[in-house]
């Protein structure tokens, strides 16, 4: 089935290797969204911290100077009562046209969870997403009044006076690399998304989730998305020269006590399992497969989506293909330079990828196989049951039949 893409649309020009000037530049912001939607990602992710500007009010900007691209907004329970949040996201949802989903992060760094009141421990913390989950989905699906009264949340008489754009609900994203995150994630979300690792590595969590899925009783899985960090060069050469210019970069600004509280992993706290399987790839190597780099990874300390893939577009499409062939069918991919990255994201790698996954659906087509990522045969499609198709699937639909 077409693959989705996700960007990520910042409010200022921050990453590892550049200050980001004020908090807000809204003309760069603006710029950077322009090139996500025209470069065509499906989505771009809209990311939570407690040192950057709140998503929602991000996302309802983006949304009014844009008319196709989607928002994977992150949330992380606790702050806010769901009922609360399942109006926020469904009101975003209906002025938006069904362009919302939401990312639901449990939280892997107390430190960071503190900073804006929370002081549960992990354990409780994933329990609160998944009661958190279970809430709003029947927040956004029911039509009558209902109650509820769980270990978290408590209320009466709640009905969604203005529902989603989207029906039968909202598409939810979850995040994490635990047994238990596998465990909620495959029971109660759409997608469940995992950072980078080797292959083989990524295939094993991937075997995890389903087989979690399958217990819970479903009938498909939850699809997967995968985080990346691509450093493109026309030439190879120009591509890892660039990549250690990042890393050199990117050392000295640590080295020198820069601000990149927000790109950094806090091993000294207990990284996240996330975080502590990135960390574990490279100490295997720094380099895996065709284009997958960790030093990065390495000098950050896994801080979040933080392992590249180096290389000529045509190389990493090769190296995304091999993932898609995994059974990933979210690509999220930002560049260490946000805006130029995103825009030659859209020129030149992503075209590549779309063409191939287009190909070789027309083949599995031909050939009577089901396609990667859709139901089995005879079931409903890629979520097709529930009106949760990326914008991108339609028109890939009639590449595949052409």
């Amino acid at each position: 089935m077409p693959v989705e893409f996700i960007g990520a649309v910042l409010t200022n020009r921050a990453s590892e290797i550049h200050d980001g000037g004020p908090p807000v530049d809204r003309e760069y912001f603006r710029r950077i969204v322009r090139a996500h939607e025209d470069g065509d990602f499906d989505r771009a992710l809209v990311a939570l911290a407690s040192t950057i500007a709140e998503p929602m009010q991000v996302a309802a900007d983006a949304a009014a100077h844009s008319e196709r691209l989607g928002f994977l907004i992150a949330h992380r329970p606790g702050f806010i009562a769901p009922t609360v949040v399942a109006r926020q996201y469904a009101t975003l949802d209906q002025f938006s046209g069904g362009r919302v989903a939401l990312h639901t992060i449990s939280g892997g760094v107390d430190a960071e969870q503190r900073r804006d009141g929370d002081f549960l421990e992990k354990a409780d913390r994933y329990a609160r997403s998944e009661e958190f989950l279970q809430v709003l989905k029947r927040a956004w699906t029911s039509t009558e009044p209902f109650s509820h009264e769980g270990r978290f949340y408590r209320f009466e008489d709640f009905v969604l006076a203005t529902p989603p754009f989207q029906q039968p609900r909202i598409p939810l994203f979850f995040g994490g690399s635990s047994d238990v995150a596998f465990r909620i994630g495959a029971t109660e979300a759409d997608t469940h998304a995992l950072f980078a690792l080797p292959p083989a590595q990524l295939a094993a969590e991937i075997a995890k989730i389903r087989a979690a899925a399958a217990a819970a009783g479903r009938a498909e899985p939850p699809r997967i998305s995968v985080s990346f960090r691509p450093i493109l060069g026309a030439t190879e050469e120009l591509a890892w020269a660039r990549a250690e210019r990042i890393l050199e970069t990117t050392k000295a600004r640590i080295a020198a006590g820069g601000n990149l509280q927000t790109f950094r992993g806090r091993p000294a706290e207990g990284p996240s399992e996330g975080f502590r399987r990135q960390l574990e790839a490279a100490e295997q190597g720094p380099r895996h497969g065709k284009a997958l780099w960790t030093e990065l990874a390495a000098a950050l300390g896994a801080g979040g989506n933080s392992t590249a893939l180096v290389g000529t577009p045509e190389t990493i499409a090769e190296a995304l293909l091999e993932y898609v062939d995994l059974g990933v069918t979210t690509l999220l991919i930002r560049g260490y330079d946000p805006l130029d990255d995103a825009i030659d994201y859209g020129r030149d790698l992503i075209p590549i990828v779309r063409q191939e996954v287009a190909r070789r659906d027309r083949e599995r087509v031909a050939a009577g196989e089901p396609l990667i990522g859709a139901a089995p045969v005879g079931g409903a499609g890629w979520r097709e049951d529930a009106g949760l198709i990326p914008r991108s699937v339609e028109p890939a639909r009639e590449a595949v039949a052409a």
